[in-house]
């Protein structure tokens, strides 16, 4: 059964915890969606795990279509929610309404998701009235990271907490159905998944949340230029396939593979004429 902002409503109004991971192609995209994993995030992570990008800030619009359009066609029932982009909604609501048309139409997503709190309820309201799913981000926003000053946990002062819990409620009453907190103290994550209607997805939020989201290179131990404190890796996929390109390397150069069973035959008959 499809995913749908509907259902996913109703699992965290029945206390059913939320499944998402980050996905970029069509490989990975039916193997999740075979594993019944409720929402499959295109992030804008893939500058770093997929592009080899330092930071987020250097994906485009089309980077992030090309993608969303592959994990789409291996989505049979998962929810496709695609980041937009640093600069393809901040500068205007014209251009925000315009990007996130170009996302659902071109990429196939079935939502976008956007950085930001009180500051960028405008464009969530009128992305929404242009019937599209909005899932907002607030805490650690990646796209903010050089007004950040770095990765660095938010939420840790009065004020701070205090106004990340006005911008959960703000983009709630902007029309957005569901809200990715990251990098924010476990005890506020909870405060603010009790203070609003709608699912809050954690990553590095703590339990509490109704749902959580890893980049999936991180949790299979894929992606080793760093390991974020609140990851966790579920198998070290990275090893497993680093042993198996150099199983491969080793057989091609002793001239064990291909063997025979790994070839096309011909009669020798015919070979003998070609001499």
């Amino acid at each position: 059964m499809k995913n749908t902002v509907t259902s996913l409503q109703k699992q965290k109004n029945e206390g059913d915890k939320i499944t998402m991971l980050t996905c970029y192609d069509y490989s990975m995209a039916k193997l999740m969606d075979e594993a019944e994993i409720n929402m499959l995030l295109v992030g804008d992570s893939l500058a770093q795990v997929v592009l080899g990008y330092e930071d987020t800030l250097s994906v485009t619009m089309d980077d992030m279509i090309h993608h969303s359009r592959a994990v789409s066609r291996g989505a049979d029932n998962a929810f496709v929610l695609v980041d937009l982009p640093f600069m393809s909604y901040q500068a205007s609501i014209y251009d925000a309404v315009f990007n996130a048309c170009r996302m659902m139409k071109e990429g196939r997503a079935n939502g976008v998701k956007l950085e930001g709190g009180v500051n960028v309820c405008p464009q969530i309201k009128a992305i929404v009235e242009a019937s599209i799913p909005v899932c907002a981000h607030i805490g650690l926003t990646p796209q903010s990271v050089n007004a950040f000053g770095g990765f660095k946990v938010q939420g840790k002062t009065e004020e701070a907490a205090r106004q990340l819990i006005e911008d959960a409620k703000a983009v709630e009453a902007a029309g957005a159905f569901m809200i990715v907190l990251e990098g924010v103290p476990a005890k506020l994550a909870e405060r603010v998944s009790k203070e609003i209607n709608i699912p809050t997805i954690g990553i590095g939020a703590g339990a509490s949340c109704d749902g959580q989201v890893l980049v999936y290179q991180d949790m299979l131990a894929i992606f080793s230029d760093f390991k974020p404190k609140f990851v966790k890796q579920f198998a070290n996929v990275g090893e497993i396939m680093k042993q198996a390109f150099q199983d491969y390397k080793t057989e091609v150069k002793e001239g064990s593979f291909p063997a025979e069973e790994h070839t096309y035959a011909i009669s020798d008959e015919i070979i003998d004429k070609l001499y």
